[in-house]
């Protein structure tokens, strides 16, 4: 559990060293999450390593939503007179995400099915 926080902790503070390096063009949590994903991925980290403290910081997620709640408060004048220019771009937001993610899906869809039909005309051959 130590090792895993470690970790999590080491790439969040590498992620906010890259990103003032970047003058904060890419959040530092962000560029953190993405080079503790390449570490897993090219297994440099064994997932075991991370795990237990990942399942922890997801079981309490709720926790880190509470200041950003709080500072949302502050600025509830300033939302209430943006009101639907935020609705409208949560929604088309939302929208183009779902659109995104369903044509991804079906080209990978597509892509497997070919394959697999590939693979049966290669087997059938010999």
């Amino acid at each position: 559990m130590i090792k895993g926080l470690f970790f999590i902790l080491l790439f969040y503070f590498l992620g906010e060293v890259c990103s003032i390096g970047i003058d904060g063009f890419i959040p530092g949590s962000v560029i953190g999450m993405i080079l503790l994903f390449l570490s897993l991925f090219f297994k440099l980290i064994a997932p075991e390593s991370v795990k237990d403290a990942a399942t922890v910081i997801t079981k309490n997620m709720a926790v880190f939503f509470v200041p950003p709640a709080v500072g949302l408060m502050a600025y509830a004048e300033l939302i209430s007179q943006s009101i639907w220019a935020i609705s409208l771009a949560i929604i088309v937001s939302t929208v183009l995400t779902i659109i995104v993610v369903a044509v991804i899906q079906e080209s990978f869809e597509k892509r497997k099915e070919r394959t697999k039909t590939k693979n049966k005309w290669k087997s059938s051959k010999k």
